[in-house]
């Protein structure tokens, strides 16, 4: 039987413990081979440091360990006996925050780290809301260091008074809280004898029972984008598949389906995969699916449910987040990848920039600089078969791509149409 994964990752402002956090979580929950740990202890002792710096699990980079900081987003899987893991551990620093957009992209859950002592900060209040801005359903706020605060239940009472409120207003609706000692262990695998006031979950008890986003295929349609086509001939007669992963939904055998932006028409007549025939395929399965009629369908192109079809045309707003130091601006032409497919985009008006200090929206601005989220309308040069992020992650979503560099230049979220 596969085990359900969870995508999560790790926000805050520097230093607040987000490498050491998942160090401990691989170390206690016994997913260090003996070799890494080696290397990490002998690392630390090159480092004059007294106990095993466990950040330096996932601190890859030569300049992230000279600097002691996170930079890359930096990537580890393990596994428990009740789900997988992927987990994201994104960088603290302000001018590393597209950094940290690549890593909440595909994030069912934010660990949103909490200094005990220092409190509420500005980066921790942009991470969250830009945890919220991508979709993120499930938050977990973990206040680190207690053990600095001599685990004091008002400290940590004052800190969750003083976050929830912001939460509240970017309208995170599940988050639950934990007092942490990611240094220590304390709540993170295992139950610390050090909090008796707190009867929550561990931290690691609570991944592994949260739901993830596809619980619940039937509650959103079916969304198919096709990424090759399969076409082969010879004594068994020709076969032409249409392979790709299940975006949301579950698509069934005998169906009805749409083809988009065409419109066509037709029924599933057969879901291949590597194992054998499927009656059902559910996200995220990568499958081939044939259908009953000989329709002309290319990469790109959208299978979808007739029931509640994506929007299909060339103009959208959408929310952006700008990753590149030359700034976004009226008028200009960027590469744009939707699902799987390909087009050119230009920008049409930049609506509005979002204030990260009070997360109010200011009025139209003259350009997007690095790190600046802003709302703005764009038109493609083929139409694009869509939904908005708020109902469907993954056919909400873009990026731009610089023509010149072939650089990532935006991220971003389809609000509605343009």
């Amino acid at each position: 039987m596969t085990l359900d994964l969870l995508r999560f990752m790790t926000a805050g402002s520097v230093d607040d413990g987000k490498s050491t956090l998942i160090g401990r979580l691989l170390y206690d929950s016994k997913q260090v081979l003996d070799d890494q740990l080696e290397h990490v202890a002998e690392v630390s002792r090159r480092r004059g440091e007294d106990e095993i710096d466990l950040a330096l699990l996932t601190d890859g980079l030569r300049a992230e360990r000279e600097q002691g900081i996170t930079i890359d987003v930096a990537y580890r899987y393990f596994k428990t006996p009740a789900r997988r893991f992927i987990i994201a551990d994104c960088p603290g620093h302000q001018q590393y925050t597209r950094n940290m957009v690549t890593g909440a992209s595909t994030a069912d859950l934010t660990v949103v780290l909490l200094d005990a002592r220092k409190g509420v900060l500005e980066q921790s209040k942009r991470h969250a809301f830009i945890s919220a801005l991508l979709g993120i359903p499930h938050v977990v706020v973990a206040v680190n260091k207690m053990d600095l605060v001599d685990y004091s239940e008002e400290r940590f009472e004052e800190i969750v008074d003083e976050f929830a409120p912001f939460l509240e207003k970017i309208a995170v609706r599940d988050y639950v809280n934990i007092p942490i000692s990611a240094l220590r262990g304390d709540n993170v695998v295992n139950r610390s004898e050090n909090t008796p006031w707190y009867d929550g979950p561990t931290l690691l008890a609570h991944l592994e029972e949260v739901e993830v986003a596809y619980d619940h295929p039937d509650d959103v349609p079916a969304r198919f984008p096709v990424q090759w086509v399969i076409r082969t001939g010879g004594k068994q007669g020709e076969y032409r598949g249409y392979a790709g992963q299940v975006a949301s939904g579950a698509l069934h055998a005998g169906e009805e389906v749409l083809v988009l932006p065409a419109g066509q028409r037709s029924r599933i007549s057969a879901i291949d995969t590597y194992d054998g025939p499927l009656d059902e395929a559910i996200a995220p399965l990568s499958v081939t699916l044939r259908l009953e009629d000989d329709l002309d369908v290319e990469r790109g192109e959208l299978i979808c449910a007739v029931r509640e079809p994506p929007t299909v045309g060339r103009d959208f707003e959408a929310d952006v987040c700008w990753l590149a130091a030359d700034p976004l601006r009226a008028g200009s032409r960027y590469s744009i990848k939707h699902t799987t497919r390909s087009a050119t985009a230009i920008v049409g008006d930049l609506l509005d920039r979002v204030d990260v200090h009070t997360l109010e929206r200011e009025g139209a601005p003259d350009k997007l600089a690095l790190n600046d989220i802003g709302r703005i309308t764009l038109r493609t040069s083929v139409p694009l078969a869509f939904d908005p992020y708020s109902s469907n992650r993954r056919t909400g979503s873009f990026i731009l791509i610089d023509e010149a560099s072939n650089a990532t230049v935006g991220a971003g979220m389809i609000t509605g149409t343009g």
